[in-house]
């Protein structure tokens, strides 16, 4: 399973904590959205976030927005 890092969106100026959805990967505790379902995901790209404060709390994010909103933090 890949490690989670930190991102910081560009827009609210957040920090979240994501990895990368990895194909055929059970999706078990992680929430994807009924649009989401509808429009065939989750898929490579995606990325799985998870709260910081509550690390049981997942869910999916659609590549299009990561790529559009999030950057990763770098020391």
């Amino acid at each position: 399973m890949s490690k989670f890092k930190q991102y910081i969106n560009k827009r609210h100026k957040t920090v979240s904590e994501m990895r990368p959805y990895i194909e055929g990967e059970t999706l078990d505790g992680v929430c994807v959205s009924e649009p989401d379902r509808l429009n065939g995901r989750p898929m490579l790209g995606d990325m799985i976030a998870r709260d910081p404060d509550d690390r049981e709390s997942k869910w999916l994010v659609a590549s299009e927005y990561f790529a559009t909103y999030l950057e990763l933090i770098t020391d």
